[in-house]
């Protein structure tokens, strides 16, 4: 209040207006508190709808299994849940709760079903471990790599597979391998082993080129000396004319 020395009637000060940058960043701390306040009660919030899988991998004598993709397909909604194990062999996948899943690990470009599981519903989150202990096979069998005939020219479709193969190796930087190259009975044998040759280092050169270390690939020919099928038929020969991956060391 102020008083008039003419008058001497007391009137009302007015307001002095506030900074403008003040009230900017009253505004601001506002909105912070009251969105911070928000995030915290979201957080605070339990799901009854989830369960949370901690997954194991190792091979059947113990060793932990580094850069494998764990899948956890539903089966109600075919939605799949993916993890990477670390080199302890270790991930977790975070998955809906009330529902059954198949469990699978990938093998080059394979899914491998490896069992299935019900997870059952609740009202909280709910843990598990699970330990998965498998060998797969030390051989594999490449699919969509293809060559001109006669050559050891990678086509461009093979990329696809390769880059696959090449992802493996990046996850599993132990793993050493051998590219073992077959051909069928038509030709002779020493052009036969030639081939095959040149077409084992065609995919090796891919490999290096895209990334992998040269001393982890190694590229073989075997000719028509290893044959899977019968010469005899078409379908025998296109089975004999193939790429394999050996695994040396994982």
């Amino acid at each position: 209040m102020s008083v008039d020395k003419r008058t001497g009637s007391k009137t009302a000060r007015k307001p002095r207006p506030m900074n403008p940058q003040l009230h900017k960043v009253l505004i601001i701390v506002f909105l912070f508190i009251f969105i911070t306040d928000g995030l915290k009660a979201q957080e605070a919030k339990p799901s009854g709808s989830e369960a949370v899988f901690n997954v194991v991998a190792t091979s059947k004598s113990g060793k932990p299994r580094q850069g494998e993709i764990i899948s956890l397909v539903s089966k109600s909604s075919k939605k799949s849940f993916q993890g990477t194990t670390s080199a302890d062999g270790k991930c977790t996948i975070t998955i809906p709760s009330n529902d059954k899943y198949d469990i699978y690990y990938k093998y080059f470009s394979q899914q491998v079903r490896y069992h299935d599981i019900d997870v059952p519903g609740g009202d909280h989150r709910m843990t598990y471990t699970f330990s998965m202990k498998y060998d797969p096979p030390k051989t594999y069998t490449l699919k969509n790599v293809f060559f001109d005939t006669g050559k050891a020219t990678l086509r461009s479709e093979s990329n696809a597979s390769l880059n696959e193969l090449v992802d493996a190796l990046k996850l599993k930087s132990g793993m050493f391998i051998e590219i073992a190259g077959h051909t069928d009975n038509v030709g002779t044998s020493a052009a036969n082993m030639v081939l095959s040759s040149g077409r084992a280092n065609a995919v090796r050169d891919y490999l290096v080129k895209n990334g992998i270390a040269p001393a982890r690939v190694k590229a073989k020919g075997y000719g028509e000396t290893q044959p899977v099928a019968d010469n005899s038929t078409e379908d025998g020969r296109q089975q004999n004319r193939r790429t394999e991956v050996r695994i040396l060391t994982d």
